[in-house]
């Protein structure tokens, strides 16, 4: 009856941001350097990842904004990834919570200035024609919030916006990945033996171009494999990093970097893989070939681990 509960309340917080999909227009006001400031811009909220994720668009002006919230049916929380365009990353670690009685609260810490606070992200009145969003900061320990984000939406569109790829200060390195996808999957097992998985996958612009969203899903001996890839570029450092989750562990990892040169992508970070750290690689060959692999010789050898291939 416990395991039956907990399904139930499961299934029924993975609707809890339904409320937000569609278009908005949004009056939000932000508090820096102790002055107050308005502006109005427009949100745009679609169901990603077969109703799994939510992912957010926010344009205030210069202001290009991502908002992805994963939900985790184990424990029945949220978990909330923002990352600003000019930028090109996550902001920090995400904000973890959940609805009770139609608010929601989540909540992080983060190092502002060079000091711990914590953060609290509330959205609360929620009708089917408007909502109210806070952002608050706390530097004692929860004791008293100072709000510096506050918007209120009002809802212009059933749908969300259109995605386009027309932004004219766009990276152009993943177009070749646009659309929709036949896919296959090879996986080294842990018997180092490989297994074979067929599904699809589709490749989509986010902020009009400037990064995207892969959602992967495909079938296999071991079952299904349902992924999400963020991709996010920096155009400071001139960098893409991937963002990758699954829905077995619905959080993103750690973010690997790279750039693409002569028609290839290379992306290398350091991970505990197995209890030991290990160098990883993910590669693109344009256009229908994508390869993980590890390194435990400091990226002197490489053992591929995952091959995945690509058909219109």
């Amino acid at each position: 009856m416990i395991l039956l509960l907990a399904m139930i309340a499961a299934a029924s917080g993975q609707h809890d941001f339904d409320f937000a999909v569609g278009t908005w227009k949004t009056h939000v006001r932000r508090l820096k350097d102790g002055a107050w400031s308005d502006t109005t811009g427009t949100v745009s909220t679609r169901r990603i990842w077969n109703g799994k994720a939510y992912l957010e668009e926010i344009e205030l002006g210069a202001l290009h904004g991502l908002a992805l919230r994963l939900f985790d049916p184990a424990s029945g929380q949220w978990r909330l990834y923002w990352a600003n365009a000019s930028l090109g990353a996550l902001a920090g670690p995400p904000a973890v919570g959940e609805f009770r009685d139609g608010r929601g609260e989540f909540y992080d810490s983060e190092s502002i200035d060079g000091k711990v606070i914590l953060v609290r992200h509330v959205f609360s009145n929620v009708t089917a024609s408007s909502y109210h969003f806070e952002q608050a900061f706390s530097s004692d320990r929860g004791k008293t919030w100072e709000a510096n984000w506050i918007a209120d939406l009002t809802r212009t569109g059933p749908e969300p916006l259109a995605e386009k790829a027309d932004a004219a200060d766009r990276n152009r390195d993943f177009d070749f990945n646009f659309g929709k996808w036949k896919t296959r999957v090879s996986r080294l097992t842990a018997k180092k033996t490989w297994s074979d998985y067929e599904g699809t996958s589709e490749v989509t612009p986010v902020w009009n171009g400037r990064a995207s969203l892969l959602e992967v899903e495909v079938k296999g001996p071991a079952g299904a494999i349902e992924g999400l890839g963020l991709r996010l570029y920096d155009p400071a450092a001139r960098q893409w990093n991937l963002n990758w989750a699954n829905s077995r562990d619905p959080e993103l990892g750690p973010p690997i970097f790279g750039e693409f040169k002569d028609g290839r992508g290379e992306f290398v970070d350091v991970e505990a893989v197995g209890g030991r750290s290990v160098f990883v690689r993910n590669v693109f060959v344009l256009p229908s070939k994508f390869e993980q692999a590890f390194s435990s010789d400091g990226a002197r050898t490489w053992d591929p681990n995952w091959i995945m291939t690509f058909e219109r």
